[in-house]
């Protein structure tokens, strides 16, 4: 019997036989436009010779953590107490290139830290896709955004012909994302800026030029030097008023319906907010202001923004989030994901390394686990399974 992933890779394959048999066609065709746009066509020759497509990235598009992980998951492992300690170590063995980008951008550096952390947990994951494979796939046989692929592509081939960055650099993730802090190409050619005043632009093995095209990405978006993201709130029981990132109010008139910083204090902050309720109204509550959707801009999902933005409090001592989630199946830190894949193991189960990454190996084992203690067979490592291993 086929594993989901194995399904899901093969009917990918099979929606797309008759544009995977032409991909030399797609090729030629991405040729002319890529040479209509500036790049020299030997340079497109270059990159692309031999080149295949390769379906993880069809697979991986259909399965965007941010998108399809309930919050709570997503965020438990963002946030948990090793990425904070990573995080504090980053901030002193950097203190001085950050200071320098504070300087330079007015972006507080606990900021560009957490986008550090959260991209690619301080440059330990930063994706082994080669760019022009993964982008010439998604361009010829992406079932949506293939404009985009082909954009990016272009991309990522006027970076190689400017030498910017050698072709055996550009390694990232499914879309393209590459170097510490996971740029896309377009994103680079406009954002990205030296930090170590080599004269080059390299977000892949200097770390300096990482976080300054963070700090720089951030203040393009609109960063307010001195403000805050926003903070944790109570919402009163019963509200039916508006919520939303994007539906913004003076703070004056969150307090006249009875919302109240957590622990009861009065609403501060520069500008309009908007009330963030990303688990419904049993959830954890968010006031959000301008600096939130500058985080926002750089991923476009709530639970991105506010994993940069809790873990940014966090790295400057503050607390996490205060409020339950509402689940009966509390969400696991890395180390307790970790500890979990050793418990399957220890039972026979084959999870691979226990590395706290959930594949479908341990997924298929904790299912198995799940059934065992009466649960529907989710694959997800919570608690109650952790609990059960115990």
């Amino acid at each position: 019997m086929l594993t989901r992933s194995a399904t899901i890779l093969v009917a990918a394959i099979l929606s797309t036989l008759p544009a995977y048999a032409d991909f030399d066609g797609c090729l030629s065709g991405l040729r002319a436009s890529a040479t209509a746009k500036g790049v020299s066509a030997s340079t497109f020759d270059r990159a692309t010779r031999g080149l295949e497509p390769d379906m993880k990235v069809i697979e991986l598009m259909n399965n965007q953590p941010e998108f399809k992980t309930p919050i709570w998951d997503y965020l438990a492992t963002l946030n948990d107490e090793e990425k904070v300690a990573e995080g504090q170590q980053m901030l002193r063995r950097y203190s001085s290139v950050l200071a320098a980008a504070e300087q330079r951008f007015g972006v507080d550096r606990h900021t560009i830290v957490a986008v550090w952390g959260v991209e690619s947990d301080y440059g330990k994951s930063g994706g082994k896709m080669p760019l022009v494979q993964a982008l010439a796939t998604g361009a010829c046989l992406a079932p949506r955004r293939q404009g985009f692929f082909r954009d990016e592509l272009v991309s990522t081939l006027k970076i190689i012909e400017r030498g910017d960055l050698e072709a055996s650099d550009l390694k990232g993730s499914w879309a393209g994302a590459f170097g510490h802090t996971q740029f896309i190409p377009s994103t680079y050619l406009r954002l990205a800026v030296d930090g170590d005043g080599d004269g080059r632009r390299d977000l892949v093995n200097s770390v300096a030029d990482a976080l300054h095209s963070t700090a720089n990405f951030m203040a393009k978006a609109g960063w307010q030097t001195g403000n805050t993201w926003g903070y944790e709130v109570d919402v009163p029981e019963g509200y039916s008023g508006p919520s939303g990132r994007t539906g913004k109010h003076p703070l004056s008139s969150w307090a006249a319906r009875g919302i109240k910083k957590v622990g009861g204090g009065a609403l501060t902050g520069s500008g309009n907010a908007g009330l963030l309720m990303p688990a419904g109204r049993d959830g954890p509550a968010f006031l959000v202001f301008k600096n939130y959707d500058c985080a926002y801009s750089y991923n476009g999902a709530d639970s991105y923004a506010l994993a940069i933005s809790i873990l940014s409090d966090r790295l400057k001592g503050r607390p996490g989030i205060q409020t339950a989630w509402p689940t009966d199946d509390p969400p696991l830190s890395r180390a307790e994901r970790r500890l979990l894949q050793t418990k399957l193991a220890a039972r026979g189960y084959d999870v691979g390394e226990a590395d706290g990454r959930i594949g479908q190996k341990t997924r298929d084992a904790i299912k198995e686990i799940e059934r065992q203690i009466g649960m529907t067979p989710t694959g997800r490592p919570g608690g109650r399974v952790l609990q059960a291993l115990r």
